[in-house]
């Protein structure tokens, strides 16, 4: 599998704008609450999608095909809501850089399992022992920036 430089430096962005939404969303999560901020972001996200999709058209499929998608595929909706509420909540407790460290960990972790195994109908990308080492590495890089 060939790697697509402009698709990984487009999850780097990513997982800099996840930094800074989950302290967005602490910071609105402590003057109106954790869930009730999980609620406005949403909202805010579904406005945004809305536009970006119809007045826009900025879309580049059929949203009307929802139908044939599988059962599971929705559940990302619900997922969204776990993971904002959980960032929301995780970071004044731990700080930033630690939440996202334990988060990134996390992500990574799951991922490597879901390549593996092709879930969710995704191309099986089989074990490597050098994925593996990165993983672990990853690993002792999370220890480390969870030490006190």
């Amino acid at each position: 599998m060939k790697l697509n430089i402009l698709a990984l430096l487009l999850a780097a962005v990513a997982g800099s704008i996840m930094a800074i939404q989950g302290a967005l969303n602490a910071t609105l999560g402590k003057i109106v609450g954790l869930l009730e901020a999980t609620l406005i972001v949403m909202i805010i996200g579904l406005v945004t999608a809305f536009i970006a999709l119809f007045p826009l058209g900025l879309g580049n499929g059929d949203i009307f095909k929802f139908t044939g998608a599988p059962w599971y595929s929705f559940l990302g909706g619900i997922l969204i809501v776990l993971i904002t509420y959980a960032v929301a909540a995780s970071i004044p407790k731990v700080g930033a850089a630690n939440a996202t460290t334990a988060i990134v960990a996390a992500q990574v972790a799951t991922a490597f399992f879901i390549d593996h195994f092709g879930l969710f109908g995704l191309q099986a990308i089989s074990f490597s022992w050098w994925k593996a080492a990165g993983l672990v590495l990853l690993a002792i890089g999370t220890r480390l920036m969870l030490m006190q």
